[in-house]
């Protein structure tokens, strides 16, 4: 009766006749029997306490805030801890909830979830400071949860959802001024490459129309007659274009050509001659 044994991460508080004498750790003791006791055996261990607290964020929103302490005896003052305080996890949580509701009403709803941290680190400073007067170190203090009512969680998720297709409105719109002004510049480009390819093709025409004026020249050919000739093939390209369009049109002409062409020739060089003298 006069051994006992104390196991690691735990202390003993011996008292010798009802009054505290020493505290044991770790190992195998003495002690006298009948006059010295073991008053109590305190875990070293590091345990944790939940607390479960609704309050009023600053913006008039209620939540239930969840936050756990880890918390454990200080070696150097077993002493204090047993004598001092007869329920440990108690005043703890008491403490706990009044630095969560001195916390949490000078944040809105949206500071609580991004600076929960932060409030956890304040708690952890103002419970740690009052239980440490007791005898305990409080390791640690989380915030693992922050629970809004279910109305709220709906007016956030309808906030949430405005938003996201207020961003993709305007991505749309961007997507389709970006479309517009891409089509206008092709169509922009098209019409000068049309441009340049109709100039290009006008050129090469009047390019052979000279030439076809020279060759006939050389070959003896008045200009009059040149002139005649150079008409009458363009004649021919227009009405083999006439016939050979998907939207042709009945086109009268004099009946012999080129004979009937040499009239069509005369009759516009003297309208064209009679507009000139009036």
């Amino acid at each position: 009766m006069g051994l006992y044994l104390v196991p690691q991460q735990q202390a003993v508080v011996i008292e010798r006749l009802g009054k505290y004498l020493k505290t044991q750790g770790a190992g195998l003791h003495v002690r006298i029997p009948f006059v010295d006791r073991i008053a109590t055996r305190i875990p070293l261990r590091v345990q944790q306490l939940d607390v479960r607290l609704e309050t009023k964020t600053r913006d008039n929103v209620f939540v239930t805030v969840v936050a756990s302490a880890q918390f454990r005896v200080d070696p150097s003052a077993v002493q204090t801890a047993y004598y001092e305080l007869q329920d440990p996890k108690g005043q703890l949580r008491s403490y706990m909830e009044d630095a969560l509701r001195s916390a949490i009403p000078s944040l809105t709803l949206d500071d609580v979830f991004a600076r929960k941290d932060d409030v956890a680190a304040d708690v952890q400073r103002t419970v740690g400071a009052e239980m440490g007067r007791f005898g305990f170190i409080v390791v640690k203090t989380l915030i693992t949860a922050v629970d809004p009512s279910d109305q709220v969680k709906q007016a956030m998720d309808s906030i949430n959802a405005a938003q996201r297709e207020k961003e993709a409105t305007r991505q749309r719109a961007e997507a389709e001024r970006i479309r517009i002004e891409t089509q206008a510049a092709a169509e922009a480009e098209r019409t000068r490459l049309q441009g340049e390819g109709q100039a290009n093709y006008r050129r090469e025409v009047a390019n052979g129309i000279v030439d076809q004026i020279k060759s006939l020249q050389a070959a003896g050919m008045d200009i009059a007659d040149v002139n005649n000739v150079v008409l009458f093939n363009q004649y021919l390209d227009v009405m083999r274009a006439l016939s050979e369009s998907d939207n042709a049109k009945t086109v009268v002409l004099p009946a012999s050509t080129p004979g009937g062409y040499g009239e069509l020739t005369r009759e516009l060089t003297q309208a064209l001659a009679t507009s000139k003298s009036i």
